[in-house]
């Protein structure tokens, strides 16, 4: 019965995206006003959807930011993405280059101002967008960033790439971590959306001004023990995997910084 519940929503999902693209898209053309208040109608029936057709209710805790600052979070599903644009009241993407090519939501995300970036661009990509919000031609806002550039399944391991504290550099801002256990419920791949309360957790910010090493470490260690304590909340049990693996300088900004035993 889960799997037909979790089948007419995700349809209903797709579809209400396709529909309030298109109800909004004159608006959304003339003004990135219209394309927020889309994204904005979108995540709120869409939760409330999951939450009438799945079962699956959502939480925030924590504070999110109102002002400037720079959110780095916990990727785990498409749903860590909606509950933390509905938390947070300017929000706006780094995202993958290529994404901006997918129907709807590549062309409302380039009217949300949010930042497509090539591999290896993305310190040029920040640049120019500091050098829009000076300009005026951009408002700022909640810029968000996944350090682990990826979703990340439940109880895996991947690095933090140091990129996240290049744009930590350059704007010069607070760092917000964001810890969530959605995955145990809207898992990275497959079509089952599992009953429960899916729980997204903005923690103190880090603040500007630190080092490589030092904000790379807090980072990780903030992120990964809040997320680590919402999925045994949720009766997953945690297993710590000392290896790291994927990118080289991550790896070593970890060992230079982790406690010698």
């Amino acid at each position: 019965m889960q799997y037909i519940r979790s089948l007419f929503f995700n349809i209903a999902m797709y579809v209400w995206m396709g529909v309030i693209g298109l109800i909004y898209a004159p608006w959304a053309i003339l003004s990135p006003a219209g394309a927020r208040a889309a994204c904005d109608i979108y995540a709120r029936h869409t939760l409330w959807m999951l939450r009438v057709f799945v079962g699956l209710k959502t939480e925030v805790r924590g504070t999110p930011p109102v002002g400037a600052a720079l959110l780095a979070a916990k990727h785990q599903s498409f749903l860590d993405i909606i509950v933390i644009w509905a938390s947070i009241p300017r929000g706006f993407f780094v995202m993958k280059s290529v994404l901006r090519y997918a129907p709807v939501l590549g062309q409302y995300a380039l009217r949300l101002g949010c930042i497509p970036v090539h591999r290896g661009k993305r310190t040029e990509a920040i640049k120019l967008m500091l050098t829009e919000i000076r300009s005026g031609k951009r408002k700022d806002g909640q810029l968000m960033i996944y350090p682990q550039g990826t979703r990340v399944a439940p109880g895996a391991v991947r690095p933090y790439k140091v990129g996240t504290f290049a744009m930590y550099e350059i704007l010069g801002q607070p760092c917000y971590p964001v810890a969530t256990n959605v995955g145990l419920f809207w898992p990275k791949r497959g079509l089952l959306r599992k009953q429960g309360v899916g729980v997204v957790e903005f923690l103190d910010p880090i603040p500007a001004g630190l080092d490589r090493s030092t904000f790379m470490t807090a980072l990780e260690e903030r992120i990964e023990t809040a997320s680590n304590r919402l999925m045994e909340e949720a009766g997953f049990p945690v297993t710590l995997h000392p290896e790291i693996i994927g990118d080289p300088v991550a790896k070593a900004v970890r060992d230079v910084a982790r406690p010698k035993t």
